[in-house]
């Protein structure tokens, strides 16, 4: 079987080739349009994770110092407790002063017992 080659008018030969062109410039076009979208993309994702770290930091920076809140709870607890003292010595003094009409003179004289 021997193959021989076609014939075909110059008019087609044209027009396959225009169609052909017009097809990969149409191909090329949506190609690019969908790289220009993935690279948009990509920016945003960038700014995206950027802000995200940026935040991240911050909150970071503001719960370091949560544990030293416990320190601050066990100071504050002593103190707690020194006031109720100087509460009580107060009230003492107090006391002592409504019933002790001479007080200075009771304080200086008996070393500050009634």
């Amino acid at each position: 079987m021997v193959i021989t080659p076609l014939q075909v008018s110059d008019t087609a030969l044209y027009s396959v080739w225009g169609v052909s062109l017009l097809v990969g410039v149409v191909v090329a076009i949506v190609v690019a349009t969908l790289l220009s979208l993935i690279v948009s993309t990509a920016r945003d994702i960038k700014q995206s994770t950027a802000r995200i770290w940026i935040d991240g930091q911050k909150v970071a920076n503001n719960t370091i110092h949560i544990p030293l809140l416990a320190t601050t709870n066990r100071m504050l607890l002593g103190v707690l407790v020194r006031v109720s003292g100087v509460l009580e010595s107060t009230s003492a003094v107090q006391t002592h002063a409504e019933n002790c009409p001479g007080c200075p003179h009771c304080l200086f004289n008996q070393g500050g017992k009634r």
